[in-house]
């Protein structure tokens, strides 16, 4: 028996890196999975694949977080694949670092918007489909929300707002049987962090020296952590924010 049997999850942003790490291992737990995408459909249905071809049960919904239709779609689609839902990880983000002066609202809206309000859109109709039932919220948040980094003072700002979000939500949606938590990785070997030149850079040996696990994460370290915090292992946990980074401190 899987911790998770019975049990329905969406998963934002999970066509690659630690969403659809996330979702396979919901799914090798026993949830039936949203494997959510924005924009790579086939990286999303090779996450389908994968589940399905292990026996699982997935389902592959194109959505960007950042616009409410798309989100209303996203859940519309959950309940008539699944019925309800239980679980929902909130991951789908972006990232761009700049100084200051090349701070642009442009730069500013395109983080806050799916990093931020992506997150509440999300949240407010899976809380309909949870309603009644309870449920858990994770929210993949980073290690910046609470040390921020030079050079990053958007995406630092958009995670510590998650961070806020998640202690304020867990107050309101606790009497609901609804528990939030968010997780915060630092660095992880993902598609996104190889093709920014992250995964071989001297960043990237001089923040392992530094962590006293010595070495930086894989997708796998946060979505076990996300297994947690979705099943019942975790039922008397809400409102806190979990670092994943191996002992690093900025």
């Amino acid at each position: 028996m899987g911790k998770l049997n019975g049990k329905t999850a969406v998963v934002t942003g999970a066509s690659k890196g630690i969403g659809a790490s996330i979702a396979e291992h919901l799914a090798a737990e026993g949830a039936q999975v949203v494997v959510n995408y924005a924009s790579s459909r086939s990286g999303a249905l090779a996450v389908v694949d994968r589940i399905r071809g292990k026996g699982g049960k997935a389902v592959a919904a194109q959505a960007d977080v950042s616009k409410p239709g798309d989100v209303a779609r996203l859940f519309a689609e959950t309940r008539t694949a699944f019925g309800g839902l239980d679980i929902l990880i909130n991951n789908a983000g972006v990232y761009e670092f700049a100084p200051l002066e090349a701070v642009t609202p442009e730069h500013f809206e395109k983080q806050f918007g799916t990093n931020v309000l992506g997150l509440l859109l999300a949240t407010q109709e899976a809380v309909k489909l949870m309603d009644g039932k309870g449920g858990s919220i994770v929210n993949i948040s980073s290690i910046v929300g609470l040390m921020p980094a030079e050079n990053g003072s958007v995406y630092s700002a958009t995670k510590a707002a998650v961070d806020a979000i998640t202690v304020s939500l867990s107050k309101e949606l606790g009497p609901r049987k609804i528990r939030v938590n968010s997780l915060n990785p630092g660095l992880v070997e993902t598609e996104g962090v190889r093709a920014a030149g992250l995964a071989e850079s001297d960043f990237r040996t001089n923040t392992e020296k530094q962590t006293p696990l010595g070495r930086i994460a894989q997708p796998e370290d946060i979505a076990r952590a996300a297994v947690f915090f979705a099943s019942e292992d975790s039922g008397w946990v809400t409102g806190q924010t979990l670092i994943l980074a191996g002992g690093y401190r900025m």
